[in-house]
């Protein structure tokens, strides 16, 4: 590879991950929000606003970029089950977040960057050595110690946060395997999607709002659209087991947001065991950086 090509892989590599630590700023802020409006509505309601509030915000990118690039999808099977497993992450994490702090629902979210480690082995041909492979298995003993080994363990809400922890890693993962379909592309099916489960869940379960909680809830989708789409860029611009570890910053806004807003801290087993999935996760960034170059094709095309 010529000093260019190596320039512009290194350049595509920090705007990467600029943008993942901005998203990341926006999905706290969407985390929070989200939180706040789940204890007043249900959460299909939450996901029927959001989404046209992400609408709002796609409908000028969509004019753009021209409708029939919605439907010209390469790999239409990885992207249903994108459209799945994002709207999957979205909904389990607001039905956790209604019964659990804030911290302790993204403390199973930190181990998303572990999955991610052992899911890019898999799907996406990224080389996993036996350190990081025992990594991922240390970040796993973490997120047990954060669950409680006892009858907490089994409780709905923990299970949420856990399932949901890992669609959101699958989706990292699927959005980097389909980093030659435009952001607006794959930011807008699974807003479609999230928008018809929201839908359904809703039937029965719709309560009377104000005008401020319409707005809050078209708010809570232009922020989440708006994190999505950088978080989508950035995935094509670096490789996910690269960006994956900056997910930690969510914690600490976690934290930060939950005690401000509602006034909750972590317990010592929450910050013992997302002490364990973060020092894993920040070992398997380590070896990547140490062992790992970013091969050519990492670089997208131009106009995605």
């Amino acid at each position: 590879m010529n000093v260019r090509a190596t320039s512009a892989v290194g350049n595509a590599v920090l705007a990467g991950v600029l943008l993942m630590l901005l998203g990341d700023v926006l999905f706290s802020l969407n985390d929070a929000m989200g939180k706040w409006l789940v204890a007043s509505f249900s959460v299909g309601q939450v996901l029927v606003l959001r989404s046209l509030g992400s609408f709002a915000m796609l409908a000028p990118m969509i004019v753009r970029q021209g409708s029939a690039a919605l439907v010209q999808l390469e790999r239409p099977s990885l992207h249903i089950l994108r459209m799945v497993l994002a709207t999957g992450d979205v909904a389990l994490f607001y039905a956790a977040v209604a019964y659990l702090p804030l911290a302790d629902v993204m403390t199973f979210y930190m181990a998303g960057p572990i999955y991610v480690a052992a899911f890019s082995h898999f799907f996406l041909g990224e080389t996993i050595g036996w350190r990081r492979w025992l990594a991922v298995f240390i970040g796993f003993i973490g997120v047990v110690i954060a669950l409680r080994p006892s009858s907490a363990m089994l409780s709905w809400p923990s299970i949420f946060g856990l399932v949901g922890s890992l669609s959101f890693a699958l989706t990292l993962v699927l959005s980097r395997r389909l980093r030659q379909t435009s952001d607006v592309t794959l930011v807008t099916w699974q807003t479609i999607a999230a928008f018809v489960v929201g839908l359904f869940l809703s039937i029965g379960n719709w309560g009377p709002m104000t005008a401020v909680d319409v707005a809050a809830m078209l708010a809570l989708g232009i922020v989440a659209g708006s994190a999505h789409m950088m978080i989508t860029r950035a995935l094509k611009l670096a490789p996910a087991s690269l960006l994956a570890p900056l997910q930690y910053s969510l914690l600490i806004w976690a934290i930060v947001l939950g005690y401000l807003f509602f006034g909750d801290l972590p317990d010592s087993q929450i910050l013992m065991g997302s002490g364990v999935i973060v020092l894993a996760g920040l070992f398997i960034f380590h070896r990547k950086n140490l062992v790992g170059d970013t091969p050519k094709a990492d670089v997208p095309p131009d106009g995605h």
